[in-house]
Parts: structure tokens; sequence; C-alpha cells
């Protein structure tokens, strides 16, 4: 099977003087032609003076000039397309606030949510929700807060859950939200992967705020960058925090059932292929992009290319499978051309991948009851060496545990 990568086209490059990372891409709903592309300084308190807080559209047939500048008043972290109406965008700000634009409008803010009922930090997760009007959305921030947007309305949010896992609901006690995960096969339910290294579950619909919080996945040593479920197989889900990429279990809470291997590099993106359900894509701070086939390989990725010199930030899959859009540290969007190899599904790859998913959720299944087991005899061993007479304390022979 060949298995290569292509540049594409040229790289679009920021054209601003003073570079911005590009943070986050969108593809233009109806086709491959068109990708808007937010651009931040996410160095808290660092950004030069006179930093441009313009983000852009690119037609990628013209990539030496930007077809459109979007104009928001802070610094855009998220720009995603309505998949309803291409001619609608929607951002989230480094100071918190949700903005709107319709490009038949100009460059100019449409629709913008007040700093008083706006998040209070930056917002790294912004999605549309599959709506009959098409003007619902959500947003997710380091503050702690998720929140729902009418954009017909955005005085107030619709609907804000506070990611405190203790379900006290104490904005204090919140973990601060990354990475926004939302499928429309599963209206009621969406996933947030947080600054903590944890995946917290959450279901929009339960009757009491305490109980959208459903459960966490503890998994990573630090910030959870990217989170996604598998688009044939919505109940596992791909992570990428520290050093690795995971994939998880809705039915395996204690630990991933799949990893790659620690990279030299961190892990700042990853995303599932949308035609191939055992191909998924990383992008690393080394300037890297990885691309993993686990139905042919798992110790190891299928191809790697280096990319740029500076860190890739982001990663943006086109429907189709075949092209891929990565943002770097220094604001240049790359385009590559996926060989028709890690792009065309494979005979039998969905029954290859439903059975590799199922066996390692019940091996983890069973790993986790010996664990469970094993801590369940350590305490009683530990209780029976407290009580009086019953040996085996600090300063006894019979201190080591079995």
């Amino acid at each position: 099977m060949r298995t290569t990568l292509t540049p594409s086209c040229s790289s679009a490059l920021d054209p601003q003087e003073i570079k911005r990372a590009a943070t986050h891409l969108s593809w233009h709903p109806d086709g491959n032609r068109k990708l808007a592309v937010a651009y931040s300084c996410l160095d808290f308190q660092r950004a030069p003076v006179g930093m441009s807080s313009d983000s852009y559209i690119w037609d990628l047939e013209n990539p030496n000039k930007p077809e459109l500048a979007l104009k928001p008043s802070s610094p855009l972290v998220t720009l995603e397309f309505n998949p309803k109406d291409s001619h609608v965008l929607l951002g989230g700000c480094y100071n918190g606030q949700i903005a709107c634009w319709d490009t038949r409008k100009g460059s100019l803010v449409a629709e913008l949510s007040t700093i008083e009922s706006s998040h209070r930090d930056p917002v790294y997760g912004t999605i549309w929700l599959q709506s009959k009007t098409g003007t619902e959305c959500f947003s997710a921030s380091t503050d702690g807060q998720v929140m729902w947007w009418d954009i017909r309305k955005m005085s107030e949010p619709t609907e804000v859950v506070i990611l405190d896992i203790t379900k006290k609901e104490q904005l204090e006690n919140a973990l601060g939200a990354i990475s926004l995960e939302f499928e429309s096969t599963l209206p009621t339910k969406f996933m947030v992967g947080t600054e903590q290294g944890i995946v917290i579950s959450c279901n929009r619909k339960a009757k009491t705020s305490a109980e959208k919080i459903v459960c966490t996945f503890p998994g990573h040593h630090g910030p959870i960058y990217a989170l996604q479920r598998n688009p044939f197989y919505p109940k596992n889900f791909l992570t990428v925090g520290d050093w690795t990429a995971r994939i998880w279990s809705e039915d395996s809470r204690e630990s991933s059932i799949m990893w790659t291997k620690y990279h030299m590099a961190y892990l700042t993106d990853a995303a599932w292929s949308p035609v191939r359900p055992t191909v998924f894509f990383t992008t690393r701070m080394d300037g890297t992009l990885d691309i993993w086939d686990f139905m042919f390989e798992q110790c190891d990725p299928t191809l790697s290319l280096k990319v740029c010199d500076e860190a890739l930030f982001c990663l943006r899959v086109q429907d189709n499978g075949c092209l891929i859009a990565c943002g770097s540290q220094l604001g240049t969007t790359t385009l590559l051309e996926v060989s028709p190899g890690l792009s065309t599904l494979q005979r039998n790859e969905k029954n290859v991948a439903s059975s590799m998913f199922e066996r390692e959720t019940r091996r983890e299944k069973i790993l986790e009851a010996r664990h469970r087991e094993m801590r369940l005899k350590e305490k009683a061993a530990t209780k029976s060496r407290r009580r009086p007479g019953g040996g085996g304390g600090r300063g006894s022979s019979g201190g080591r545990r079995g």
C-alpha cells in the first residue's frame, strides 16, 4: 500500500509583520477551496505591542493574499464555519467574548457577546450545534465554564455549565477547558478536555446542574489539546496531551485502551481520518506531522513528515480525508495531500477496527478489575496491621506489603 503525503499547494503565510500563531483551522463546508484560520498569541500577557487582531479566510487557489480579513476586538483563538450557512463564522476570542461574522457584510463583527456575560479567560473551544435554526452553538474556556449561545441574541448565554467535578458548582474548583467535543448523533452529550489532563463527559439534558457532570477519564500529565470521537465508533475517542496520543472507550474509565509511544516532543493536536476508522493524525512541537494507521502498525507512525522548523499548533482534515491543513507557531498554514492508500477505506477495515476496540476494552476492564482487587487486599492488610496486636506496624519486620 502506497502511503505518501505531498504538499498540495503553496503555504498561506500570516501577512502581518508581527507573526502570530495559527491556533485554529476550519474548512469551508462546501468543498476544499477555502480555509478559515484563527491567529493569536497565546503567551500570557506577552503579546507584542502593535500585534494585529485580524484573522483570515483564505482561497487556497490564491494563497498569496487572504480573501477576507476578520476584524475582532480581541484576537481569535478559535474560528468555525457554520455548516448550515457557510457565510457565517463563529469565533472564540482571547478576552473571552464570542464573536460572529457574516461574510456578506464584510470584515466587521456582526454579533458579539457582552463582556459581562462572556467567559473570563480565552475561549479554546467553539462548536456549532445541529439545530433547526442553525444559529445555536456552544463554547468552552479555561475559566472552567461551558456556555450555550443563540447568535440571534448574544446578550447572554442560554445555559452555563461549571466544570466542577466535585459537583458543587463552585467556579473556583472548576477545571479549565482546553478542548471541546460534540457528536451530532449523540445530541445530549458533550466532552471537555481540561488543563489538568482529565476528560470530563457531560450530559446537557440532566435534571440538575450537578448531574450534568457524568464521569471523568484521567489520563494525561498535561493539558488535553485535542479530543475527538471516532467518526465510525463514537464510543471510542482520541486525546492528545503531554507526549502521547491515547484512544479511550466510554466503557473503561480508569485508563485508555490504546496509546502511542512517548515522543521526544510535546504533541499539540490530533484528528481522526473521516474516511478510515483506524487512521489518525497528530502534530508535534518539533514541526512534525505523524500519520498513524493502527490497522497495520501500533508502535510507530505509518508516516512522519517534517512540515516546518517551528512548532505545529493545529491541524484539520478535510471531510473527504484527502487534504490536511496544518497551522504553525509563526502563522504559516501548510496544505498537504494524503495518498489514496491512507484516504480510502480498506477491505474489512470497519470490522477490524470494531474488533480491535472491543478486544482492547475487554483487556483494560480485566486489568482494572485486578487493580481494584489488589487495592482492596492492600486496604484489608493495612487495617489488620493497624489493629492492636495486629503486628506489622511501621517498625516491625513484617512491614513490607506483599
